[in-house]
């Protein structure tokens, strides 16, 4: 398996008469897989399914998940209140007329009163809305399946970054390990150096007890175990890219843990050079503790 990014987008839309839809997924990083999902009314009945989907397709990341409709508009249907004419013009021919004064009530007018009429809105097609759904739901695939080849694009451009400060750190680690500066005789001469300046260029220890004191500094600052936890987890770290998946948070742990060990090498380091690869490999474990943090 690769590697996947938490980050990815994706848009899916089509039709079912009268209803279009369109799906808009996109994913950010997180500690966990955290699916939020936004439908219209009348959707809602669609929700279990999607969350299914989506939590069958991704391991982790937060993952926001939309869904709009338009709906076609349905030409209304316009009716005659048979009983409300009836009536009124019952009530009318009740009502004597002067025929020079007013004249008859005419089939406009009668229309035109409140009620007479009525514009009937068209309901809610129940195969159509069923159809609908089932159209997003298959839409919702193909926008999951876009999402995960998007994020795992970005995976495999992580890996590429990894595998550099991988290199990087192994290379490091093995110039620590090869540092002249580790070694008991150039720690007594420091110690020798350091003694000579401040007893004003004479050295008041016997070269016996240099020798005791140069081997207990070298045993305090002694990096064996340090560079040996490095390459164990330069090979530790390469596997689990290698094993591909969802490995983020084990490869998190490791960044961590790289992290702990160059701090503790420039701790004990108590040579310039020696303190110079110490910064060097803790820049390039926070920058691939950094890169991690986008891995699934």
């Amino acid at each position: 398996m690769t590697l996947a990014s938490m980050t990815g987008f994706a848009r899916c839309a089509g039709a079912d008469a009268p209803y279009c839809w369109a799906w808009e997924v996109k994913t950010v990083n997180a500690r966990g897989l955290d699916l939020r999902l936004r439908l219209p009314s009348g959707f809602d009945a669609i929700e279990a399914p999607a969350r299914a989907k989506l939590g069958a397709a991704l391991a982790r990341g937060a993952c926001y998940a939309t869904l709009t409709i338009q709906r076609d508009a349905a030409p209304a249907a316009v009716r005659i209140n048979q009983d409300v004419l009836a009536s009124l013009v019952a009530a009318l021919q009740a009502v004597p007329l002067d025929p020079h004064k007013i004249r008859p009530a005419s089939l406009d007018g009668l229309l035109a009163v409140r009620g007479v009429v009525e514009v009937v809105e068209a309901g809610e097609d129940e195969a159509a809305l069923a159809a609908a759904q089932s159209g997003a739901l298959a839409g919702l695939d193909t926008a999951i399946a876009a999402l995960v080849a998007m994020r795992r694009g970005e995976g495999a451009a992580l890996q590429s970054l990894l595998d550099e400060r991988l290199t990087e750190i192994a290379r490091l680690t093995a110039a620590a390990d090869a540092s002249p500066a580790r070694g008991a005789e150039a720690i007594r001469a420091r110690l020798r150096q350091a003694i000579a300046l401040l007893a004003g260029g004479v050295s008041p220890l016997d070269p016996q007890r240099l020798h005791q004191e140069a081997v207990l500094m070298a045993a305090k600052a002694d990096i064996r175990e340090e560079l040996d936890r490095l390459h164990a987890h330069v090979k530790a770290t390469r596997a689990l890219i290698r094993e591909g998946g969802a490995v983020g948070r084990r490869l998190d742990f490791l960044a961590q843990e790289f992290s702990r060990e160059a701090n503790t090498l420039c701790a004990k380091s108590s040579d310039a050079s020696l303190t110079a690869i110490g910064l060097d490999l803790k820049t390039q474990v926070e920058q691939l503790r950094e890169q991690v943090q986008n891995v699934e």
